[in-house]
C-alpha cells in the first residue's frame, strides 16, 4: 500500500474527519477556540496518520527538483556541474557559482532548500501534537531527525520545537555537538517503536532505515563539530560497526545482479532498497518527479523519436571524476574493459565500459515499440539512436559529448550543445510521456551500510583487512576488479582508485551525498576541475536572511 498521499487530499480528508466527528463532544461555545489537545483527542490515531502521511510527502519537495537538496549536495561537489550553454542554464549564474564555490547569501536554492527542510521539520513535529500512537510518534521523530540532519549538514544549525511550545515564540536553535547529539538521541529513542523491516515497508522509516540514519549521524558528528578538521570518536565508530553488522547479518538485503536495476522503472522490488519513495507511473498524487534526473542531463534531441526536445541539456560531470572508475589506468582495469552491452536499443554502448557502474543495460521494461539508444551510466562520445544512427545536435553537428568544458563553464560556438559527460543514473522510463515516471526514488540503499562499516573500521584501525574484503565484495558484485589495498583518502588526489572516498563516489555518484562525503574526508575545500579557488566559509551555506529576520535565535554563518 502506498504511504504517500497528495497534500490536497490530506487537507480535505483532515477537515472531513473533523466534520464527521459527531460522536465526539467538543463542548464548544460561540467564538470559542478549539485547543490542540481537544483536536488531538477528537482526531485520534486516524488524524495523526493523515498528518504523518503529509510529512512523508514532504520528501517529494525536498528531493524532487533539480534545484533543491540534490543540487546543493551535488553541484557544490566535484560530481556535477551545469555549464551555461548560450542562453540556456544561465539563470544569472546560479548554477556556475555552486560548482565554483562563489555563492552568496541571496542564492535562491539556499533559501528554497532551507524552507523545504523546515517544512518537514514542522510537519513531523506537528504529528507529535495530535495524539499519535507509539509507532506513529516514532516515525514522526525519525522524519524530523532526517530534516534536522540535513539542516545541520548544510547550514550548521537548525530550529526545533517541542510539541506544546508556544508558537508565538521563536523556536530554539541547536548547533555543533548539541545539535548532533539531539538527532542521535531522537533516533535512538524512537527505534523500539518502529516496525521491523518486512520487505514491503521500505517506503517508511522502519527499524533498518532509522538505524542507517543513526549511522549517518554518528559518521558525520565529528564533521558537524569541526568542519575544517573532522574528528571521529572511536566509540561512535564502534557503534557504527555494531549497528551495520547487525543489519548485514540479517540477510534481508543483497546486491542486485545489475547495478542499474536499483534505478530502473521496475526498481520497486530492489534487493538493496532500505528506504525509497514510492512512485507510480501515470499517477501524479504524491509523486517525486524522478524524471528530472534524466531530463536535466540529456540533450534536447536525445529522445527525438519518442518525445522531441525531451532533454534539458544541462547537468554534466567532470572528466577527473569519470576517470576515478579506472578509465585512464592500465592493466588493473583489464577485467572491466570491453563491457559492451548488446540488444534492443543498445546503440550508445559503443564506448568502452570499465566498470558496471559506468554503464549498464536495463531492458526489462522495453518492448519492440519502446526503444531508445539511451543506456544508463556515463554518456561520452558520439550518441547513437535506437536504429544505430548517429545523432546530431540542433545545428546539425554530431551529437558527441565532449569531456572538455570551458574553464569558466560558459559554452559558445560549434560545441555549444555537446560539452560535458552526461550521466544517466535513473534508467529512463520509456512510458514516461504518458504521465509521471514509475522509478522509485532511492533514499537509502544497502551498500551504504557496507561502506559505512568499512569506513568506521578503517577509522578505528587503518590496517583493518576486513574493510578491504567488504569493499572488494561490493566491487565484485559490480563486476569491477578488486583493489590491492585500501586507504581512506589521498588528499593530493581525490580520485585515487585505491581509496574509500573514490569507492563512495563510484557506488553513489549522483545520489545526492557527494558534498557530505567530501566534507567527512576533509577534502571539500580542495581544488578540482572548474573550481580554481576556495574559501573555508563555503563549508557551510548561509542562513537565509528571511529566516534570520523571523527567528533571532538563528545566527549567520561566518563570512556571509
Amino acid at each position: 500500500m502506498k504511504t504517500y498521499s497528495n497534500i490536497k487530499y490530506i487537507i480535505l480528508m483532515f477537515f472531513a474527519l473533523i466534520s464527521g466527528l459527531g460522536c465526539s463532544k467538543l463542548d464548544s461555545k460561540l467564538n470559542s477556540t478549539l485547543t490542540t489537545s481537544q483536536a488531538a483527542s477528537s482526531l485520534g490515531v486516524a488524524g495523526a496518520q493523515l498528518l504523518l502521511n503529509g510529512a512523508y510527502s514532504d520528501m517529494a519537495g525536498i528531493w524532487g527538483g533539480q534545484d533543491m537538496l540534490y543540487s546543493l549536495e551535488e553541484n557544490t561537489a566535484d560530481e556535477s556541474l551545469v555549464p551555461t550553454r548560450g542562453g540556456d542554464w544561465d539563470d544569472n549564474g546560479v548554477w556556475r557559482v555552486l560548482h565554483s564555490h562563489k555563492w552568496d547569501a541571496d542564492h535562491s536554492q539556499v533559501l528554497n532548500v532551507f524552507n523545504a527542510l523546515n517544512k518537514l521539520n514542522f510537519d513531523a513535529t506537528n504529528v507529535l501534537s495530535f495524539g499519535p500512537d507509539a509507532g506513529q510518534a516514532a516515525q514522526a521523530k525519525v522524519l524530523r531527525a532526517y530534516a534536522l540532519f540535513y539542516l545541520l549538514d548544510l547550514y550548521g544549525q537548525y530550529p526545533v520545537r517541542n510539541p506544546g511550545d508556544n508558537l508565538l515564540l521563536a523556536p530554539e536553535v541547536k548547533s555543533g555537538v548539541e545539535a548532533a547529539s539531539f538527532i542521535i538521541s531522537e533516533i535512538t529513542a524512537a527505534l523500539p517503536d518502529l516496525p521491523d523491516f518486512s520487505g514491503t515497508n521500505n517506503n517508511i522509516f522502519n527499524k533498518d532505515a532509522a538505524n542507517v540514519l543513526l549511522m549517518r549521524a554518528l559518521m558525520q558528528k565529528g564533521t558537524f563539530v569541526n568542519r575544517a578538521n573532522p574528528t571521529f570518536d572511536p566509540a561512535d565508530m564502534a557503534q557504527v560497526v555494531t549497528i551495520g553488522t547487525a543489519i548485514m547479518s540479517k540477510g534481508s538485503y543483497s546486491y542486485e545482479r545489475n547495478y542499474f536495476d536499483n534505478f530502473s522503472p521496475n526498481n520497486h522490488s530492489s534487493k538493496e532498497a532500505i528506504f525509497q519513495y514510492v512512485n507510480t507511473g501515470g499517477a501524479s498524487a504524491g509523486h517525486l518527479p524522478v524524471e528530472t534526473r534524466w531530463n536535466m542531463t540529456l540533450h534536447y534531441n536525445s529522445w527525438n523519436k519518442l518525445a522531441p526536445n525531451a532533454g534539458w541539456n544541462g547537468f554534466s560531470t567532470i572528466s577527473d571524476f569519470y576517470n576515478s572508475f579506472g578509465a585512464t589506468t592500465g592493466t588493473s582495469d583489464a577485467n572491466r574493459v570491453n563491457g559492451f552491452f548488446t540488444g534492443v536499443g543498445a546503440g550508445n554502448n559503443k564506448d568502452t565500459l570499465l566498470d558496471s557502474r559506468l554503464g549498464g543495460r536495463d531492458s526489462s521494461n522495453i518492448t519492440s515499440t519502446e526503444t531508445s539508444g539511451i543506456r544508463p551510466g556515463f554518456l561520452i562520445g558520439q550518441q547513437i539512436d535506437e536504429d544505430s544512427v548517429n545523432q546530431k545536435d540542433r545545428k546539425g553537428n554530431p551529437l558527441a559529448f565532449d569531456p572538455v568544458i570551458a574553464p569558466d563553464m560558459k559554452e559558445n560556438g560549434a560545441n555549444l550543445e555537446v560539452t560535458g559527460i552526461r550521466v544517466i543514473k535513473y534508467v529512463p522510463d520509456y512510458n514516461f510521456y504518458g504521465g509521471p515516471a514509475n522509478n522509485n526514488y532511492m533514499l537509502i540503499r544497502y551498500p551504504e551500510v557496507v561502506l559505512m562499516v568499512a569506513e568506521a573500521k578503517l577509522r578505528i584501525n587503518a590496517g583493518d583487512a576486513s574493510a578491504l574484503t567488504m569493499v572488494n565484495d561490493l566491487r565484485s558484485a559490480r563486476k569491477a576488479a578488486p583493489l590491492p589495498n585500501l586507504t581512506l583518502v589521498n588528499p593530493s588526489n581525490l580520485y585515487d582508485v585505491n581509496t574509500l572516498l573514490a569507492e563512495w563516489g563510484r557506488e553513489f555518484y549522483w545520489e545526492g551525498r557527494r558534498r557530505m562525503d567530501l566534507q567527512r574526508f576533509g577534502v571539500y575545500n580542495k581544488i578540482w576541475q572548474y573550481k580554481p579557488s576556495d574559501d573555508p566559509k563555503y563549508l557551510l551555506f548561509p542562513v537565509p536572511s528571511q529566516a534570520l529576520a523571523a527567528n533571532p535565535n538563528l545566527s549567520q554563518n561566518p563570512g556571509y
